[in-house]
């Protein structure tokens, strides 16, 4: 999908960045950044696509870089329990998705392919 500047992109794109900045200076998101590190040891960027909170655990789907989807299982009271970790091909998510989710996936890999560059 081709990004065009449009104000919904911009609104998903400042929620992704506050969301971004949260995963990596919030206390509340560190040990699902630790599950990200360990699992993913070359991240060098990270943007939280959704966020399912169930009865006892927590459900994200991320971008990881530029390339990788994946979706992490965490028990919300458990802390020593592992998560569970699941890469999805990036055919198969974007099957099925809305016209907004296909936007905030679009400026996920902007905002992910920036990062990139600033590391390198």
């Amino acid at each position: 999908m081709k990004l065009i500047g449009s104000k919904t992109e911009q609104e998903i794109r400042q929620l992704l960045i506050k969301s971004n900045q949260l995963l990596f200076k919030s206390e509340g998101k560190k040990r699902l950044l630790e599950v990200i590190k360990r699992s993913f040891p070359e991240m060098k960027a990270a943007y939280i696509l959704e966020w399912i909170p169930e009865q006892g655990e927590d459900i994200y789907t991320l971008l990881i870089n530029d390339s990788t989807v994946t979706e992490i299982e965490m028990y919300r009271n458990d802390h020593k329990g592992e998560a569970m970790v699941q890469t999805i091909a990036m055919r198969q998510y974007l099957k099925g998705l809305s016209k907004q989710d296909q936007i905030k996936l679009a400026v996920s890999l902007d905002l992910a392919e920036k990062d990139l560059k600033e590391t390198n």
